[in-house]
């Protein structure tokens, strides 16, 4: 019967209420119970679709996404082996595509609908290719050998279930055996997973659209200049020579506590080094609204690997060995990876962001890829000052915070008077987290050339990625965007500063800005 007359009778079935006979009631409960029986169907193929749909979420998108987050391809939980596999997809004619398209969005499985990425390599670019192709091999390679002791390890651990549940106690040895062949294939997988690992995680960041592509500096692309240099009427001197004087930059010192690459700044040059630090400090928290903090100097591996410090970097790192300790322990080589991995493994509120951080901490880098390279004076130092700039900001949100990150150390500079030039980094020059980095150049009048004091980047999602860092959207739990820049790096500011305002009796004239954090001193 069809719908409409199956409602008119329903309708019409009070009237069998007054027929006296047994059939006539009979009969009004019969269509009384068919309604109902109607309407629960109703309501269950509503949940079923509700519950298909869920299914389908969790399947296709949530699991997928957690089981990448934790680099796993393969798992099994109650009895149940999930593992990562390639959709299957079908071919369809161009000229059929949009009815095709159109009649599955009809029926809700417009969710199989994929989108195809094409990348187009340029002219001069085959080196690049050959060497992704070789990496995409030697990845696939690896990974069929990690698949197959999972799957080797899940038929044996399958295996020994079912002999736990029979009563046969033959079968005991032959479930010991099983017991040390999973053994035994669970080191091989533990091996592979971390050749896996390794290729992984040594990919860097993409380099956004905009970055000039190329191999090294050669490729970055000039910005701008500010500021007027100098035309010194006397002989100038270097920062290294104009501390020699009282000894007021000690490397003797130094050497003998602790070795090449530091450095001991005395009286009046360790008075200006404080008071370019707060300097900083209280501009960027008072003019830019910055939170200061005090982060730890010494920071587990888990914090390292967020930021993409490791595996990648760890020979630039100073390992702290600790006893009793199941972590290993780092000194910090930036307070980024700190105040980055502020908001580690959180949930953030959408109208809590931006957060802006700023922290003035001693940086420690073994500087391992730079030997020979800037070994006079302190522009390159196993142990130097540095005030760090980090945003967490929206993802859509990160190219506008970078300009106004820039600003904020660009700021210094221009109240210091000191002359400067901007940089957009290459792709082949940026840092490994990075998608799209400027770096801020100081003008050094000893080497007639400027040299870098600050670079402000956005790493996108990249860090969060690693780090697990999420906030509350529209469309759910996404990655927060991370930013980190210097403001400024202290060391490489002070020799600016003193070379910039110098005079030839070789004492330093204080910047006015200066003067308040000097004992309003002239100069030094």
């Amino acid at each position: 019967m069809s719908n409409d007359i199956f409602t008119e009778m329903v309708a019409d079935a009070s009237a069998f209420d007054t027929v006296s006979t047994e059939s006539g009631s009979k009969l009004s409960n019969l269509i009384r119970a068919a309604q109902h029986q109607k309407e629960m169907q109703e309501e269950f193929e509503a949940k079923a679709k509700e519950a298909k749909v869920e299914y389908l979420r969790i399947v296709r998108e949530l699991i997928p996404t957690e089981m990448q987050e934790m680099g796993m391809d393969s798992v099994t939980v109650d009895g149940n082996a999930v593992s990562l596999a390639p959709f299957v997809y079908a071919s369809i004619p161009e000229k059929n595509k949009e009815e095709a398209f159109n009649f599955l969005r009809s029926i809700g499985e417009d969710d199989i609908i994929k989108n195809e990425v094409k990348v187009t390599f340029g002219r001069g670019q085959d080196k690049r290719l050959k060497g992704l192709k070789k990496d995409i091999d030697d990845f696939n390679k690896k990974d069929l050998i990690n698949r197959d002791l999972i799957n080797k390890k899940e038929k044996l651990e399958h295996e020994k279930k079912t002999l736990s549940k029979s009563r046969d106690q033959s079968n005991f040895a032959k479930s010991k055996k099983i017991s040390e062949e999973i053994t035994k294939i669970e080191k091989e997988q533990n091996i592979s997973q971390t050749n896996l690992d390794e290729i992984i995680f040594s990919l860097p960041n993409l380099a956004l659209s905009d970055v000039p592509i190329g191999k090294d500096e050669k490729s970055n692309k000039f910005i701008k200049k500010n500021g007027d240099i100098k035309n010194f009427s006397f002989k100038l001197k270097s920062h290294v020579e104009l501390g020699e004087k009282d000894k007021n930059i000690d490397f003797d010192t130094s050497i003998k506590l602790s070795g090449s690459r530091f450095v001991v700044l005395k009286d009046k040059f360790a008075l200006l080094e404080r008071a370019l630090i707060n300097f900083m400090l209280d501009t960027h928290v008072n003019e830019f609204k910055y939170t200061e903090i005090s982060p730890p100097l010494i920071v587990n591996e888990d914090v390292m690997f967020g930021t993409g410090q490791l595996p990648k970097f760890e020979d630039d790192q100073f390992e702290i060995k600790f006893d009793n300790s199941e972590q290993r322990k780092f000194l910090i080589p930036t307070a980024e990876v700190v105040l980055t991995n502020l908001v580690r493994k959180t949930i953030l509120e959408k109208n809590s962001l931006p957060k802006r951080f700023v922290a003035s901490t001693p940086c420690f880098r073994k500087e391992a890829g730079s030997y020979g390279k800037d070994t006079k004076g302190i522009i390159r130092q196993h142990q130097f000052y540095k005030v760090e700039l980090v945003s967490i900001v929206e993802p859509n949100k990160c190219i506008s915070e970078l300009s106004r990150m820039l600003n904020c150390a660009e700021t210094i500079l221009e109240k210091l008077k000191i002359p400067y030039q901007v940089i957009l980094l290459s792709s082949g020059d940026m840092g490994f987290s990075a998608e799209m980095t400027y770096d801020i150049e100081a003008w050094i009048p000893s080497e007639k050339k400027y040299r870098e004091i600050s670079s402000c980047s956005s790493c996108g999602t990249f860090q969060a990625r690693r780090m697990g860092a999420k906030f509350k959207s529209e469309n759910g739990n996404e990655f927060v965007g991370t930013l980190n820049g210097s403001g400024l790096a202290v060391g490489r500011l002070m020799i600016a500063l003193l070379e910039n305002n110098q005079n030839e009796d070789g004492s330093i004239n204080i910047p006015d800005v200066l003067k308040k954090y000097m004992n309003n001193l002239e100069k030094i």
